[in-house]
């Protein structure tokens, strides 16, 4: 299944809320794979200094892997894609109270080359390794231009949780 990148708010595929909101859109999502940018804001909660904590940088791993499980739900809740790619309007509604809760339970292979900058967007890809339900393995790396950051495998536990 390939899905082409939409525009659909973040708020409607994390249980997240701000502050902790670390991606801004999902650009790409097919069945193995996502692409998610972030522009690192100064004010923002992982942010010292001017610069992106590491931990900012693993949950913005985790959140564009939880956006595309989300938006892939989406899909199917919403019904069929048009033929320009577009999520039909029938059953167009919020799905906020419907994503499900994910679980970081394992970081693996953690690189991290340097800490983003106030101001500099990352590009965050992910690439599903395995799926063994309800786990996924994903390696991800982030992108600021040409440079990789930073790079990881992880394992995520998608729970039968929604948002209260």
């Amino acid at each position: 299944m390939n899905i082409h990148p939409r525009k659909i708010n973040v708020l409607d595929l994390l249980p997240q809320r701000p502050p902790f909101i670390m991606i801004d859109k999902l650009v790409h999502c097919d069945s193995t794979s996502s692409k998610a940018i972030f522009t690192v804001r100064e004010d923002n909660l992982f942010c010292n200094n001017g610069m992106m904590e590491e931990t900012g940088l693993i949950e913005n791993i985790a959140q564009t892997c939880a956006a595309s499980a989300s938006f892939k739900q989406f899909l199917e809740y919403n019904g069929s894609e048009t033929s320009d790619g577009a999520v039909s309007e029938q059953n167009n509604s919020d799905m906020s109270d419907k994503v499900k809760i994910g679980v970081i339970v394992m970081i693996h292979s953690l690189e991290m080359k340097r800490r983003p900058l106030a101001g500099e967007v990352l590009e965050t890809s992910v690439t599903i390794e395995s799926t063994f339900f309800p786990t996924t393995m994903i390696w991800s790396e982030v992108h600021i231009g040409d440079e990789t950051i930073a790079t990881c495998k992880m394992k995520l536990l998608m729970t039968d949780k929604t948002p209260d």
